[in-house]
């Protein structure tokens, strides 16, 4: 049973006189929230932003990281469960068969109700290069899952920059774009000047010790001369994911 059938069924009960107004109140509570003592799960939250409560799975208990998803795929069509291990997975699998787990981007997804894609609205992610592409999965599996075409365009960095000129076209013809980079991070400023397209520009930790596990990168996409480009958190791909999603839905 989902929230929203559990929101309708209450208000069908309450218009049929079997709830006071008090103990719809009390009921809308009751189905917002799961109290699980050690977290408290949002079910409103699908209805307020389009999607369930993504779970962030790093930093919590094997067991307390299963549960909480095997609770919100009992009231939701789609889960997400980020930066999870193998071992986690191992464990949800017993618990939900048709869950799936994508090693390179650590995310555990249930798709019981894909949402419909527009293929006239894509989002294009982008990787200067192939230590990217596991925050690029990350950015790419989430934005698909919340209903989205994506165009994966990979290892196109700027030390071969006719990489990406050969990708120009492709590129363009997505609704916007999402550029991952490591080391001084440059591809988002330069991807910026080549299109008329919203960028997100995605710091990773990727490079070596001038890059301060990601902090090059991230001030050189903060600094960017292109406008336009919009910078996230490093290793932020769930977050890059979920804002072109976002941004790709409004009409």
């Amino acid at each position: 049973m989902s929230y929203e059938t559990d929101i309708k069924d209450a208000l069908a009960a309450y218009k049929a006189g079997k709830l006071t107004d008090d103990e719809i109140v009390e009921k809308f509570h009751e189905l917002s929230i799961t109290d699980l003592g050690y977290a408290q799960l949002d079910h409103d939250r699908s209805l307020r932003r389009g999607f369930p409560e993504v779970v962030y799975c790093e930093g919590k208990s094997l067991q307390q990281a299963a549960e909480i998803l095997q609770v919100l795929a009992a009231r939701h069509g789609n889960v997400l469960g980020t930066r999870a291990s193998r071992e986690l997975y191992d464990i949800v699998k017993t618990r939900l068969p048709d869950a799936k787990y994508f090693d390179q981007a650590r995310l555990i997804v249930l798709e019981k109700e894909p949402l419909a894609k527009d293929p006239d609205h894509k989002i294009a992610v982008i990787t200067a290069g192939t230590s990217d592409v596991p925050i690029a999965e990350e950015a790419a599996i989430t934005a698909e899952l919340m209903g989205n075409e994506v165009i994966r365009i990979y290892d196109v960095g700027v030390a071969g920059i006719h990489r990406l000129l050969g990708k120009v076209e492709e590129i363009r013809s997505a609704n916007l774009i999402v550029v991952i980079a490591g080391m001084e991070g440059a591809l988002a400023s330069v991807v910026g000047g080549l299109v008329d397209k919203p960028v997100i520009a995605v710091p990773t930790s990727v490079g070596y010790g001038a890059n301060f596990k990601g902090l090059s990168a991230l001030l050189g996409m903060l600094n960017s001369c292109s406008a336009g480009v919009a910078v996230v958190n490093i290793d932020n791909g769930f977050g890059a994911g979920r804002m072109a999603s976002i941004i790709n839905h409004l009409r």
